[in-house]
C-alpha cells in the first residue's frame, strides 16, 4: 500500500499558486517517493504532500511529483501555476525543448500534459537544489518511514 502524508488544505486554493516538486529514489531504481509544496503568490504555504511510489527510478519519481501537482491544480481550478523543480531535464521535457524517449516516462509525461491543459497558464521553471529544499525534504522524510511531518 502506498503511504501518503500531507499537511494543510488540498482544496480552496487561490487562482494563482507556486508549487515546488521533487522526487527521490534510493538506488535508481530503488525505493522512491515524491514531495510537493504549494504556496500562494505572497509566499504563504498552503499545502505539503509526500508519498511513496515503490521501486522506481528518480525520473519516475520526479514526474510523479509534477503529475500530482498538476492534478491538484486542475482540481482547484488554478488559473496560473508556476511549477518549480530541480530537475532541469524534466523541466526541459515538459517545456518542449527535449523529447521524451523513455517508455516508462512517456505515460507520465502524457498524463502531465493532459492535466496541464486544464490549467490556463502553466510555467515550468528549473531551480537549484538549494531553492527546492522543502520538497526534497518531504520526499526523503517519507522514505525514512515517517508518518507525519512538521
Amino acid at each position: 500500500m502506498q503511504q501518503k502524508i500531507h499537511k494543510g488544505k488540498a482544496t480552496d486554493w487561490p487562482k494563482e499558486v507556486l508549487i515546488y516538486t521533487d522526487g527521490a529514489s534510493r538506488g535508481n531504481p530503488g525505493a522512491a517517493s515524491a514531495g510537493l509544496v504549494v504556496y500562494d503568490k505572497t509566499g504563504i504555504c498552503l499545502y505539503e504532500e509526500a508519498f511513496q511510489l515503490g521501486t522506481k527510478t528518480n525520473n519516475f519519481a520526479e514526474y510523479s511529483a509534477v503529475l500530482r501537482a498538476l492534478i491538484l491544480s486542475a482540481e482547484n481550478k488554478i488559473e496560473t501555476l508556476i511549477l518549480k523543480s530541480d530537475s532541469e531535464f524534466l523541466v526541459k521535457q515538459l517545456s518542449g525543448f527535449y523529447k521524451v524517449k523513455s517508455a516508462n516516462i512517456k505515460p507520465l509525461f502524457e498524463e502531465c500534459k493532459k492535466y496541464e491543459n486544464e490549467v490556463s497558464n502553466v510555467k515550468f521553471q528549473h531551480v537549484r537544489r538549494e531553492q527546492n529544499k522543502r520538497a526534497d525534504e518531504l520526499a526523503n522524510l517519507i522514505l525514512d518511514g515517517l508518518d507525519s511531518f512538521d
